[in-house]
């Protein structure tokens, strides 16, 4: 018995230094924490450029009244906090409804939150940010495989200061964390995926 699972274990030994003999004739080059870094932030640079979404709560709504996007143009008197605002001239040039239209109809509830959503005008793209080390990955149908871990933020470049001030109240998310799978293909590291 002994003698037949030696047999077996020498077997398994000499296929997986068979295979590893075979597959490291086709070793991808390293790929360093800049590289990786330069290889993600080419992958949101490639993408269509968008507005950024921002939620709204009553600390933004006075935000865009001071700042003159919108203005107050009704007061329901029976129903407390209830308003409607109308987006000016000068907010349309920096936002947009996500709703549509230019009426924002303020209806708190009875604990005074409520909230709306404005998509900026000026488009951009998200940024790779903490880049950490690229640890070694399996993916199917790849010669060589990476992943990465970083953090994705919006890139707020552009937009006016009163809307970069509304973006970091609460309900908003700046940034969140993720994961690149890059893999060698074709002699070179592409992005994968994103998660």
């Amino acid at each position: 018995m002994n003698s037949i699972l030696r047999g077996i274990a020498t077997g398994v030994v000499a296929i997986g230094c068979a295979g590893l003999l075979m597959t490291g004739c086709k070793s991808a080059p390293d790929l360093s924490k800049d590289n990786a870094a330069a290889l993600i932030q080419s992958h949101y640079d490639g993408q269509a450029p968008a507005g950024v979404t921002i939620t709204v709560d009553k600390p933004g709504l006075q935000q865009g009244l001071t700042a003159g996007y919108w203005k107050l143009t009704k007061v329901y008197p029976k129903q407390e906090g209830w308003a409607d605002y109308t987006v000016t001239d000068a907010g349309k040039k920096v936002l947009k409804l996500q709703s549509g239209g230019d009426l924002i109809e303020w209806r708190p509830g009875a604990d005074g939150e409520y909230h709306f959503l404005i998509v900026t005008t000026a488009a951009s793209t998200m940024r790779a940010k903490d880049v950490q080390d690229p640890q070694d990955e399996i993916l199917a149908n790849t010669q060589a495989a990476k992943s990465v871990k970083f953090t994705e933020s919006l890139n707020l470049t552009g937009v006016p200061q009163p809307l970069q001030d509304m973006a970091h109240n609460a309900g908003n998310k700046l940034s969140s964390k993720k994961q690149a799978d890059l893999a060698y293909e074709n002699g070179a590291w592409k992005v994968h995926g994103v998660i």
